[in-house]
């Protein structure tokens, strides 16, 4: 992902039925730390974002507003627009698939690809969703009606159609695949993606002449009855907003570095948008990035439940670089996540206030007490060599797990650092040093934890671009290009500078800041309330007594390695340290809900000392704690990381 000298990255370009939400913000936010990362490393960058505007659910949502089509899509593009500008979102284009120069690139998209015998017509009857803007088959709907994406009732179309010939590249796709195994990140979702391939592929209808409120079929067709499928119109915006069809200005950033979207869309970014490049001959994106949805406390957001989350709310709360890192520090990449005040509270207080601006205070004061706020470098190799260059190492192994967008995994590295430099303070105790008349020690000791300082702030600039620069001014220099080329790069020391006083970045939240949800009051009983046995033993819970619940051995682990199971859709093959000599190695049904590179370097809570079981001829030493209901699978975890082996009661 590194190798380009320019980078392109888009986000996916927003339905403007509804207002901005959380999981618009993260994807925005995970696009917007890529954009800036790459410029910071000198990188041309390119950042796209915009709003789709067309299809008959966006003509629905206007009429039941009574309002005028483009009108409403004006309203609702512009609140997103408002909101990126107001996060300082960093992009340099914002499309909207209602701009003229995007409906010409994508009648020029049709014409080609007609001209190619990659578009021909016919009539088309089968089970269509409005609200996902996509035919079902009958096989894949529930009880025979509802859509199988959003639990909608579809309806039964039939109507004249222009189809593209899909099923003519589902070899092609196959091979590029095969042949570029990280195109789709994270590498579990490209099994998700071939298998659906190899289940074949159907031509796909991409016209409509029930609804008028999109783009028109080229004049060249001569058939105006005819308005373009949404998923073709919608798709065609990361080529168009680079002057595609136009004046192609900027065509030179295609392919696309980072194509960033949700789960819920990978279908139509991982087979449907590549086929159309194909045919239209042009370079396929170097990776498509699918992420996550979000819930709130455990629970699916709804607006009937009171319990979407609005961005901008959390960030005014909290601070807007405090909610950016907690979003890309709570969740795997790929991975679901969930949002919580408690969580958000305990990450600001915990990861940024204990371990990052405490360490930027003791800085201070140690620098004031007993060197008038000097600051110097001289020495930090000779005293510290062993912890600056433990930094440095970590430092450089960042850029893989941003080249992966394996984000969470940056940021846990990153904060190493941070622990080796407390560290540090705790075990060589400046004051002791300068009561034994060790200054050099001691200002060298300041010197490595100003150092380590610079390094982090740097590379935590993308991700918190607002509170790195506050740490920078203290420390005496600026976050750009120079910088990075000059501390992380090259490797060198600041200058001696007088560090400046500034106050605590991360002061200390004692409650929440905003109201969660009331929750819905259960039903008063007639009767008298039964006792909490009674209660129990209706729900068919057996009761135990703490002695034996203690029988059973809890531990905290850290899943080190792990592979697929042969022939099993549902086990992995993993090996738990739990702190023993050897780690233990689990055999865990969980596969269709998380990937070895979800779990591999992460916290789980094991059952210790049950009996070895077999499972597929293999040998399963323990149980991995999990809940499981009507949404899924998610696996039970500290909340915070504990040493491996900490048991749990």
């Amino acid at each position: 992902m590194m190798t380009h000298q320019k980078a392109y990255i888009t986000t996916p370009i927003y339905y403007v039925n509804d207002v901005a939400h959380i999981g618009h913000a993260y994807t925005t936010i995970i696009a917007d730390t890529l954009a800036r990362y790459f410029r910071m490393v000198g990188r041309d960058t390119y950042f796209l974002t915009g709003t789709d505007e067309h299809g008959q659910k966006i003509e629905q949502s206007a009429q039941l507003k009574g309002k005028e089509t483009k009108a409403y899509a004006d309203e609702i593009s512009a609140t997103f627009r408002e909101l990126w500008d107001d996060f300082g979102i960093s992009y340099d284009k914002f499309i909207r698939t209602t701009d003229e120069e995007h409906k010409q690139g994508v009648q020029k998209a049709f014409n080609i690809m007609f001209a190619n015998g990659d578009i021909y017509k016919d009539t088309y009857k089968g089970h269509y969703c409005i609200s996902c803007e996509a035919f079902f088959p009958k096989t894949q709907l529930v009880d025979d009606e509802f859509c199988p994406e959003c639990g909608k009732a579809t309806t039964v179309v039939e109507e004249e159609s222009y189809f593209f010939r899909l099923s003519k590249y589902g070899q092609r796709l196959l091979d590029y695949y095969d042949q570029h195994p990280d195109a789709i990140l994270p590498k579990s979702k490209r099994n998700e993606v071939i298998r659906f391939i190899e289940g074949g592929l159907s031509d796909l209808s991409i016209t409509r002449t029930s609804f008028d409120w999109g783009v028109k079929l080229p004049q060249e067709i001569n058939d105006p009855k005819h308005v373009m499928y949404v998923w073709l119109d919608a798709l065609m915006n990361y080529v168009t907003a680079l002057g595609y069809g136009s004046d192609e200005a900027h065509m030179e950033y295609w392919p696309a570095t980072v194509q960033l979207i949700g789960k819920d869309i990978l279908r139509f970014h991982a087979i449907y948008w590549p086929a159309f490049l194909m045919s239209l001959e042009l370079p396929l994106p170097k990776h498509i990035a699918a992420h996550g949805w979000w819930t709130r406390n455990g629970e699916k957001m709804s607006k009937s439940k009171g319990n979407v989350i609005k961005p901008k709310e959390v960030a005014d709360a909290y601070g807007l670089d405090n909610f950016r890192y907690f979003m890309l520090r709570e969740v795997p990449f790929g991975g679901d996540g969930d949002f919580s005040q408690k969580a958000l509270i305990d990450r600001i207080n915990s990861d940024l206030g204990n371990d990052l601006g405490n360490l930027l205070n003791r800085l201070i004061g140690m620098s004031g007490k007993y060197f008038e706020g000097n600051v110097s470098s001289h020495n930090v190799e000779t005293f510290y060599a062993q912890e600056f260059h433990e930094v440095k190492a970590n430092i450089a192994s960042l850029e893989s797990y941003l080249s992966d967008i394996m984000l969470h995994r940056y940021l846990e590295e990153l904060w190493r650092p941070l622990s080796i430099a407390n560290r540090a303070i705790d075990k060589y105790q400046p004051w002791n040093l300068m009561k034994e008349g060790k200054e050099e020690e001691a200002m060298a000791l300041n010197g490595l934890i100003a150092n380590i300082l610079t390094q982090v702030a740097i590379m935590l600039y993308p991700i918190m671009p607002q509170i790195t620069q506050k740490i920078a001014f203290a420390l005496g220099f600026e976050i750009n290009n120079a910088s990075w080329q000059k501390y992380i790069v090259e490797g060198r020391l600041l200058n001696d500078f007088i560090i400046e006083k500034i106050p605590p970045l991360f002061p200390r939240i004692e409650e929440q800041l905003l109201s969660d949800p009331t929750p819905q009051e259960p039903q008063k009983e007639s009767k008298k309330e039964a006792k909490p046995k009674e209660n129990a033993q209706a729900q068919g819970i057996a009761l135990i007594g703490i002695d034996q619940f203690f029988q059973t051995s809890l531990k905290i682990g850290t899943v080190v390695s792990g592979e697929e199971v042969p022939k099993s859709n549902k086990l992995l093959l993993l090996q738990v340290d739990i702190g023993e000599a050897i780690p233990r190695q689990i055999v865990a049904g969980i596969k269709e809900w998380y990937s070895l590179e979800e779990l591999i370097g992460t916290q789980v809570c094991v059952v210790a000392n049950l009996k070895p079981a077999k499972l597929m001829g293999l040998k399963s030493e323990g149980m991995l704690l999990a809940a499981k209901d009507g949404e899924g699978l998610c696996m039970i975890r500290p909340e915070k990381p504990k040493a491996v082996g900490t048991s749990i009661s």
